[in-house]
């Protein structure tokens, strides 16, 4: 019973120096509010710029190293030529804040290992390893808090290509590993869990949890302010205990929210996630969810890849996910001197403009209960429903299939003019100008009796 007592006690003092960890229903209000946001990639692949040994490199510009089977020593000299001097984090975030984004996300570490910030884990690290020298992450932590953008980290928890065990399936040597050539690294690469240099296998995956992935999620979430989101990726090779390790860091962010790739599927966070895509209705179960989208073909900068989506379509998609309840992730791929692309910059101040006049029907907003229209989209916001319009109507008239009994007020967002509406046999009719005051999208808001 003495001991049962003395346990209890240590637990108590253990436990009372972290505060007390929010409801999931709390620490979700602000993102469910938030709809929109920024996904950042960077490290040193910007320097490759998704080319190696003159070839351009398939697909992802920041799996180069994976894709083109870059050896560990090979790969980390590229952080000498890491250099962002251009680097402006109170740029970024007015970029971010200009465009309506609430929050952003950040590859405080990628898979390649490289981490933006200082660690005492591992000297793969901007301050350690690069002719820069400083800390990334504590200016755009200051930026973020100067603007009231929420900041969140990415980390890659368990792939890892250059600190020794990442998603490695045992420990392995590296005795007698001198200019392999390919059919040798392919047949090591099958045996290895898909690594391709003994380098990355000297220790175990428990070794790598232990020194280096808790050791960083702990440096993260103790020395950059209030971090909103956690976002892990790839979860290759965890397990339970691995993964009960890395939560346990939670608790020195009580307000903080996590996605749902630290392990599948016993650890769901509290969002999903589906990646460069955007579910259809059938797709979606109820829970919260964050659809993240490359603005090119490529989340890390990548200097051949100029094959941009328009601001007409970002703004469908951000339009879309919203009338679904989910939340748009959008990327930028900053370069290694640590400038946004231009047509990103160009893409962002569109979007920004649009939602300046139309954010009211992004923010706050809840999915539609309509059925799918053939002209657009709706979210709704208690007895509001905001009509997003892709497709103008010929002839006047928008019938909003669904929408039945009086309606107190119908008005465009877009100079504030009050329309006229009447019921019809095919649902609500809304006298509209004849030609559409935004081309991208015009917004409706039609306010039904409370």
């Amino acid at each position: 019973m003495k001991k049962l007592l003395f346990v209890g006690c240590f637990l108590l003092v253990v436990t009372s120096g972290f505060p007390q960890r929010l409801t999931r229903d709390e620490r979700m209000a602000w993102w469910r509010e938030a709809r929109f946001g920024m996904f950042i990639h960077w490290g040193v692949y910007a320097v490759l710029a998704g080319e190696y040994d003159g070839h351009t490199i398939g697909k992802a510009a920041e799996w180069i190293m994976n894709r083109g089977k870059i050896p560990v020593a090979e790969y980390q000299k590229t952080a000498k030529r890491f250099n962002p001097v251009k680097y402006d984090p109170d740029a970024w975030v007015r970029t971010a804040r200009d465009a309506g984004m609430k929050y952003i996300v950040i590859t405080a570490k990628h898979h390649d290992g490289f981490a933006l910030f200082g660690s005492k884990a591992s000297r793969w690290n901007v301050v350690d390893a690069t002719p820069y020298g400083k800390d990334l992450l504590k200016p755009l932590a200051a930026a973020c808090k100067k603007y009231g953008i929420r900041l969140g980290f990415y980390y890659s928890q368990a792939q890892d290509w250059n600190n020794p065990g990442g998603a490695a399936s045992r420990k392995v040597t590296s005795e007698g590993w001198a200019n392999p050539d390919s059919a040798t690294i392919d047949a090591y690469t099958a045996a290895h869990n898909g690594h391709w240099d003994p380098a990355q296998t000297t220790d175990s995956m428990g070794d790598y949890i232990d020194k280096v992935a808790v050791p960083q999620v702990k440096e993260l979430l103790t020395n950059y302010g209030d971090v909103a989101v956690l976002w892990w990726d790839t979860p290759t090779g965890m397990t339970d205990a691995y993964a009960e390790k890395l939560q346990a860091q939670l608790r020195l962010q009580p307000k903080i929210i996590t996605n749902d790739r630290l392990k599948r599927p016993d650890f769901p966070g509290d969002y999903k996630t589906p990646e460069q895509k955007i579910p259809n209705l059938s797709e979606l179960d109820g829970k919260d969810w964050e659809t993240c989208m490359t603005m090119n073909g490529t989340w890390g900068f990548k200097a051949s890849d100029h094959n941009w989506k328009t601001p007409s379509t970002l703004v469908h998609n951000l339009v879309d996910i919203a009338s679904k309840g989910g939340n748009y992730l959008l990327n930028v791929g900053p370069t290694a001197e640590g400038e946004i692309p231009q047509p990103s910059i160009d893409a962002l101040k569109a979007i920004g403009v649009w939602m300046k006049v139309n954010g009211e029907a992004i923010y706050g907003t809840q999915k539609s209960p309509l059925q799918p229209l053939p002209w657009g989209r709706c979210t709704v916001k208690g007895s509001v429903y905001y009509l997003h319009v892709f497709d103008w109507p010929a002839g006047g008239k928008l019938v909003v299939p669904g929408v039945t009994g009086p309606v107190k007020r119908a008005s465009l967002l877009a100079g504030g003019s009050v329309l006229k509406t009447e019921s019809g046999a095919d649902g609500l009719v809304i006298d509209v100008p004849a030609t559409a005051p935004d081309a991208m999208a015009t917004v409706i808001k039609v306010e039904l009796p409370k």
